[in-house]
């Protein structure tokens, strides 16, 4: 999935149209904030975390202790697009009208929503990275034209620990950086060799880059086969060579210090 913000006034104007261009390449979710009650027959008691509206035109959702990532994380399986107004503080590519700040990677800037043009943000689009999670990569793999060949789905899911031991200084964030050609293609390799294999249908990896906070998930290996043997000797084998071969580099945050891991 592919996420792109907006912000400045008429960004509700351009989520509307930009959303209905897009349906054309593909589903299209929106995320907005608003202070606004979601509905009336939401309940409101501050016992329910989250509360579903569902009725004849939709569903809508309220949660308090819901983040922007957490919508996001649930829009990515099914879409392949999702459009974000009313969040400038969130470090997404961002289309920006007139002068309006975010946080995020420019993506287009124009001077107001009718400026906008949609040949613009679908060539910007295809520069973008895709927001990957783990069950979008499982919803991938269930789409594969081996899907009904297969018994098994086995996953791997790598994430920042806090420490090895109780004396270790506590890590707070890891930095990932790679050379995104060299390492695409050592990707690819590992990612058709371990499809060649007798009985493995389907290899997905994924590794994130930039600044993982503590506890957040670091990278992915979702493998489809036709039985469990294979499909856990093949994760297993994924996840190994991706960290031996694939040249991304790490640098650690902890409460004490920090150093690029490959320099010691």
């Amino acid at each position: 999935m592919k996420v792109l913000g907006i912000v400045g006034n008429g960004s509700e104007t351009a989520v509307t149209r930009l959303a209905d261009q897009l349906r054309e390449l593909g589903t299209v979710g929106i995320v907005t904030s608003s202070s606004e009650p979601a509905g009336s027959t939401i309940p409101t008691d501050s016992t329910h975390l989250t509360s579903f509206e569902l009725g004849e035109n939709g569903w809508r959702a309220r949660g308090a202790n819901r983040s922007l990532s957490d919508v996001l994380d649930e829009l990515a399986p099914a879409h392949d697009y999702a459009v974000v107004s009313g969040f400038p503080e969130a470090d997404i590519p961002t289309i920006s009208l007139g002068d309006a700040d975010h946080a995020g990677e420019p993506l287009v800037r124009v001077d107001d929503a009718d400026s906008l043009e949609f040949e613009a943000v679908r060539d910007a689009l295809a520069g973008v990275n895709e927001y990957v999670t783990l069950e979008s990569l499982v919803a991938r793999a269930k789409r594969s034209p081996d899907a009904a060949r297969s018994g098994a789905i086995a996953t791997f899911t790598g994430r920042v620990r806090a420490k090895d031991s109780d004396d270790d200084t506590p890590t707070e964030s890891l930095e990932f950086e790679k050379y995104e050609g060299v390492a695409r293609t050592k990707l690819d390799t590992i990612r058709e060799e371990l499809e060649a294999r007798e009985g493995v249908f389907a290899v997905l990896m994924h590794h994130r880059t930039g600044v993982i906070e503590y506890g957040e998930d670091i990278v992915f290996v979702v493998v489809l086969a036709g039985h469990r043997e294979e499909a856990f000797r093949t994760v297993e084998d994924g996840i190994n060579r991706l960290k031996a071969e694939v040249p991304i580099f790490k640098k650690e945050v902890t409460t004490d210090e920090q150093f690029w891991v490959h320099e010691r």
